[in-house]
């Protein structure tokens, strides 16, 4: 049994028998600088888990392109943009690297219109239109509040063998023309 200064017994010890804990940073870090295996451990688990999250990262994007381009996505255009941007830790989007040619289908949800379009680089060209660099009509009509989907049709393994020809079938399939943001039925090159 360990009695106290004042008699009285302790069953925890007392406070000397214990190592003191510092809240110092400065001293904790030169107390963990002093074991350089321990900071080697330290430096191996933050590099491990970096390259984790990494890989666990780019397979969430990969795996939302793959799925807006079979037409199976449907984004908000915050989700769009949110994609579109996302990177890897550096400064280039990682996104825009997965960039496919193909056409997009951008529903106004509030008015039931729509608006189909295609590019080279559809990431690029639908970015265009909720950026003001686009059709002024759908881009108008988002400044005010409407709500609006995205989706999009790679052209690659589409069955269509070019894009012109899946552009006009989608404007016909979802009455672009007669009841949407379309000024024409597609380009005929």
């Amino acid at each position: 049994m360990i009695y106290s200064t004042d008699g009285i017994p302790s069953f925890f010890g007392t406070a000397n028998q214990y190592p003191q804990i510092s809240i110092d940073p400065i001293n904790n870090l030169y107390m963990f600088m002093s074991r350089p295996f321990d900071l080697l451990k330290l430096m191996v688990v933050l590099f491990v888990t970096a390259i984790v999250f990494i890989i666990i990262r780019k397979k969430h994007i990969d795996d939302q392109v793959r799925e807006l381009s079979q037409n199976a996505l449907e984004l908000t255009p915050e989700q769009f943009m949110r994609l579109r941007s996302a990177s890897l830790g550096g400064r280039k989007r990682y996104a825009l690297k997965l960039n496919y040619a193909g056409v997009y289908i951008i529903h106004n949800k509030t008015k039931n219109l729509y608006y189909v379009g295609q590019g080279k680089q559809v990431l690029n060209r639908v970015y265009a239109h909720f950026s003001g660099r686009g059709n002024g009509d759908v881009y108008a009509d988002y400044k005010y509040g409407d709500q609006f989907t995205i989706r999009t049709i790679a052209l690659k393994n589409s069955g269509f063998s070019n894009l012109n020809e899946l552009e006009r079938y989608c404007i016909s399939y979802y009455n672009a023309y007669y009841h949407g943001y379309n000024k024409t039925r597609g380009n005929r090159r």
